[in-house]
C-alpha cells in the first residue's frame, strides 16, 4: 500500500471502532460496475455493497432524482404528509403486488418492524395469549445486527457478550420443511427466513422447500416473512427470489437495492392483516418515508425495470455460474449461485478465502470472504458478458493458485 493509503487506514484504525476488517483498498470513485481507489487503480466490484449497489455505482438517473429532490425538500418527519411518500407507496405496491407498505431506513429496522408487527397480529388477530408469541427462524441466519436480531443468531461472534436476549424465537435447520412442521405450535405467529442465506455463504435450499413452507404456513395460520433485503429487486434473476418457486410471502422485507446505494431505504411489505394492526403512535421512524428517500427509491425501482436489469441478472448470472463451474481447481469445494448471487466455497486446506480475495484485488477484482472459506461474488446487475468473461479469467488464474 502507498503512503497515502496507509494514512487513510491508520486514521480509521486510530479513531474508528474496530468492528470491521476491510480489504486493504481505499475507494474514492465509482461508475457502473467499476470502482477506483485513491491511487487511480480500477477494480470490478464483485460485492455491490452486499447487493445495495445493484443498479451500478452512481447511476445517473437515480443521482438526478436525488439532487432534484434535495433541492426541494429532504425531511418532514411523519408528523406531516409529503408529496413523495404516496407515490412511493403506489409504485412499490404495483411493482411487488403488495397491499400495505411500512417505510423504514435500514434492513435491520425492517426486520425489527416485521417482528413487532407479526407479534401484534398474533395477539390481536390470531388470538395468541399475551406474551406467548413465537417466531421460528433458521440456523445460520443473518437478519441484521440489532440486539433483538442477534438474540436469535447462531453465529457466536455475533452473540458473544451482547446478552441477555429477548425470548420468543425457535431456531430450526434451514431447508428442512419437516423441522418447520415439527416446530409450529398454536402460539407460532411467523416463520422468518431468507430465500437464500447470503451471509452464510449463498446457501440455496433444496427444490420445493419454499412450496412446502408456504403450504405449512397457510395450513397453520402462520405468517411467512421473507427477508429479501439481499435477494430482492433482481439479485437472483427474478424481481423477488420467492418467484423461483411461484409462492407469495405474507410479509416481504426489502432494503439495500431499494435505493440503488444512494441512501438508506427499507420497507416492510405486507397484506392488510399484519400491518393493519398498527395504530398511530405504536411504531415509527423520524427518517422513515422521508421525501428524499422516497424520490431516490422511486428512481431506483424505475431504472431496475426500464433498463432490463432483472433479466440481465438472470442471463449474466447463468454465464458467471457456468464459467465458475468450468474452472478446474483443486482449491474449489463447491460453486453455488442463483442469478448474480454467487459463491465459491474453498476446501479448508486451501487456506482462508480472504487470501484469495486479496489476490483478486491485485488482479483488479474486489470480492469479499465470508465464513472463513467462502468467496462471495455479487456484481452490479448492469454487468455485461465481456465483463463477466474478464472476471472469470482472473478468478480462474487466482483459484488455481495455492495460497495456503
Amino acid at each position: 500500500m502507498s503512503a497515502s493509503v496507509i494514512d487513510f487506514v491508520a486514521t480509521e484504525a486510530r479513531f474508528g471502532a474496530h468492528n470491521y476488517e476491510p480489504i486493504g483498498v481505499v475507494l474514492a470513485r465509482g461508475e457502473g460496475v467499476w470502482v477506483w481507489d485513491t491511487e487511480g487503480n480500477r477494480y470490478l466490484d464483485c460485492l455491490s455493497a452486499y447487493s445495495a449497489v445493484s443498479q451500478g455505482h452512481c447511476h445517473p438517473k437515480i443521482l438526478a432524482a436525488m439532487v432534484e429532490q434535495a433541492h426541494r425538500l429532504t425531511l418532514t418527519s411523519r408528523a406531516f404528509h409529503n408529496d413523495q411518500l404516496a407515490l412511493f407507496y403506489e409504485e412499490v405496491a404495483a411493482l411487488t403486488g403488495s397491499h400495505k407498505v411500512l417505510p423504514m431506513n435500514s434492513g435491520a429496522e425492517a426486520v425489527e418492524s416485521a417482528i413487532k408487527s407479526v407479534r401484534k397480529w398474533g395477539y390481536e388477530v390470531k388470538g395468541v395469549p399475551d406474551g406467548q408469541a413465537e417466531i421460528i427462524v433458521c440456523a445460520n441466519n443473518f437478519h441484521g445486527r440489532t440486539l433483538g436480531i442477534v438474540g436469535f443468531s447462531t453465529d457466536p461472534e455475533t452473540r458473544a457478550h451482547f446478552g441477555p436476549f429477548a425470548p420468543g424465537f425457535k431456531i430450526i435447520p434451514f431447508g428442512d420443511a419437516a423441522a418447520l412442521r415439527d416446530a409450529i405450535t398454536p402460539n407460532t405467529v411467523a416463520f422468518l427466513v431468507e430465500p437464500i442465506q447470503g451471509e452464510a455463504g449463498v446457501i440455496i435450499p433444496p427444490p420445493g422447500y419454499f412450496t412446502e413452507v408456504r403450504e405449512l404456513c397457510t395450513a397453520n395460520n402462520v405468517m411467512l416473512v421473507l427477508d429479501e433485503i439481499q435477494t430482492g429487486l433482481g439479485r437472483t434473476g427474478k424481481l423477488l427470489a420467492e418467484q423461483h418457486e411461484g409462492i407469495e410471502a405474507d410479509v416481504t422485507l426489502l432494503g439495500k437495492a431499494l435505493s440503488g446505494g444512494f441512501y438508506p431505504v427499507s420497507a416492510v411489505l405486507s397484506n392488510n392483516e399484519v400491518l393493519g394492526t398498527l395504530r398511530p403512535g405504536q411504531h415509527g421512524s423520524t427518517f422513515g418515508g422521508n421525501p428524499l428517500a422516497c424520490a431516490v427509491a422511486r428512481a431506483a425501482m424505475r431504472v431496475l425495470v426500464e433498463e432490463g436489469m432483472i433479466d440481465n441478472a438472470a442471463r449474466q448470472g447463468a454465464r458467471f455460474l457456468n464459467g465458475l463451474k468450468d474452472i478446474r481447481a483443486n482449491t474449489i469445494r463447491e460453486i453455488r449461485g442463483r442469478g448474480l448471487m454467487l459463491a465459491v466455497e474453498l476446501h479448508p486446506e486451501a487456506g482462508r478465502a480472504r487470501r484469495y480475495c486479496e489476490a483478486l484485488q491485485a488482479k483488479g477484482i474486489l470480492a469479499k470472504d465470508t465464513h472463513e472459506h467462502t468467496i462471495r461474488i455479487a456484481p452490479p446487475l448492469v454487468i455485461t458478458s465481456d465483463q463477466v468473461d474478464w472476471a472469470l479469467e482472473r478468478l480462474a488464474t487466482t483459484l488455481t493458485q495455492d495460497l495456503s
